[in-house]
């Protein structure tokens, strides 16, 4: 008996977290898709509809890995994406999506619940890239 019911709460614990992942993942594709697929293309390689009136062509986002001694630079991206690393996306500025994310919230003083939100947002975000990598 002892033995069922552990076996029963491991699998509803499994399930939720399974769950869980791919709802994030389908959350990190459609901000992809609706933020970055224009400049980077929809498979992240750099020819979205809009690279070919851009001075400098986007990076192909598929290859971070590979351009990192196949270590997928998760910081680095994390922090390129949020805007706070400074750097710029591809030779100009790149959207600062953590701010764009955050002018989308209407925190009250004090609510870091729009915060925690942004913060998810950006992190599945990068969790998508990451899966793009060849």
């Amino acid at each position: 008996m002892k033995n069922s019911v552990r076996t029963a709460c491991l699998t509803v614990v499994a399930l939720s977290v399974a769950t869980w992942a791919s709802a994030a993942d389908q959350i990190g594709k459609e901000l992809y898709l609706e933020n970055c697929a224009s400049c980077h293309g929809a498979d992240g390689k750099g020819a979205g509809d809009i690279a070919k009136y851009m001075n400098v062509a986007p990076t192909d986002l598929t290859g971070l890995a590979a351009g990192n001694d196949g270590e997928f630079p998760f910081l680095s991206v994390m922090q390129i994406v949020d805007g706070r690393s400074g750097a710029r996306g591809h030779g100009t500025e790149m959207p600062v999506w953590g701010d764009a994310f955050m002018s989308q919230q209407d925190p009250m003083p004090g609510d870091y619940s729009g915060v925690l939100e942004v913060r998810g947002r950006i992190l599945s975000l990068v969790n998508y890239l990451e899966a793009l990598q060849e």
